[in-house]
């Protein structure tokens, strides 16, 4: 596990405790509409049991959307200042479905989170880093990918099934281009979507992020390939491949804990080559479990995971338990 250890701390700064500095680079920031935020929840998404499963165990009403809403960080920062092990965390924003005239398609988008909400947020907490959200449909696109960088974003996210984009698409290589101009590294979610609608379930394939990095953009891509179907992971021959031919390639760990994304943990076990190329991520608020550990560490080490106060800290320790190194997102990047 040599090599776990030192992919793990290579590049990372002096953190909490004199250890290693971590930063989460997938954070998700959950926000219901107030009539000034710009963000969009729908009845459909409303009334979906995943969502009314985070709200119910987050605490989130929604008779007063600002108070839901400044909750939800208060928590989040709150973890994130008891967490032993991680400093800093990404918050991400989530752009909308665009129409074929780039125009912003309301009536179909479920959820939508504002990226002047993100940057706002972000600027009241210096534990967090924002992460905005640009669909590369929208017609201003490459504009507000600027604006955004110039405001200090340091990553954009995008979720291609629910926002009805293929990342192949030959069309958005001028936005790839602005990304790579700016130094922007794009964090795309793979594998299928089950919490958010999925209209093109083949949109998450990592192959199609070739196009991104043929570009010189620096590609995260989430769940380390993982599918997210338990027991098939189409994708892992994709992940081998894409870390072979692109120096720019990078996934993250985040949600690899969770019953149908563990397999892909277990892989990533017998391949300390692919641990330099993998960041650390949680996919907050969702859970962070610790039965991946069961049967495969020492009872010492499953007190210590178990006990963990900080599902940022049970990430850590579940991965360095299991032998499967990482990095922190600030050891990666490049300042824009």
């Amino acid at each position: 596990m040599v090599g776990a250890a030192h992919a793990s701390h290579e590049g990372a700064a002096q953190g909490k405790g004199g250890g290693m500095s971590l930063v989460d680079c997938h954070v998700h920031l959950a926000a219901l509409p107030d009539g000034r935020n710009g963000c969009l929840v729908s009845r459909r998404a409303l009334k979906s049991l995943p969502f009314r499963y985070l709200r119910w165990k987050l605490s989130l009403g929604l008779e007063d959307p600002s108070a839901s809403n400044r909750k939800y960080v208060t928590d989040l920062v709150a973890e994130l200042r008891s967490s032993r092990h991680v400093d800093r965390a990404v918050v991400l924003g989530m752009d909308g479905i665009y129409d074929s005239a780039g125009r912003l398609d309301e009536a179909r988008t479920d959820f939508l989170v504002a990226n002047d909400h993100v940057l706002e947020v972000v600027g009241e907490h210096a534990e967090l880093l924002a992460g905005v959200s640009i669909n590369p449909r929208r017609r201003d696109a490459v504009e507000e990918l600027h604006r955004c960088a110039e405001r200090g974003a340091v990553l954009v996210k995008v979720l291609p099934n629910t926002q009805r984009f293929d990342p192949a698409d030959p069309a958005f290589r001028p936005f790839y281009r602005a990304l790579a101009e700016r130094k922007l590294p794009l964090l795309s979610h793979v594998g299928y979507e089950f919490t958010l609608s999925g209209h093109d379930q083949s949109f998450g394939d990592p192959a199609r992020l070739r196009a991104p990095l043929d570009e010189g953009v620096m590609v995260i891509a989430a769940h380390a390939c993982s599918s997210g179907l338990a027991i098939r992971e189409q994708f892992f021959p994709s992940l081998l491949d894409l870390v072979r031919r692109h120096t720019g390639f990078h996934a993250d760990v985040s949600g690899l804990t969770l019953p149908n994304r563990c397999g892909i943990l277990f892989r990533l076990r017998r391949h300390p080559e692919l641990h330099p190329r993998l960041l650390f991520g949680t996919d907050y608020p969702l859970p962070v479990l610790h039965l991946p550990a069961w049967g495969r560490v020492g009872l010492p080490q499953l007190r210590e995971i178990v006990r963990a106060g900080s599902r940022f800290d049970r990430q850590v320790l579940v991965c360095r338990a299991l032998g499967v190194g990482f990095r922190s997102f600030e050891a990666v990047r490049s300042p824009a």
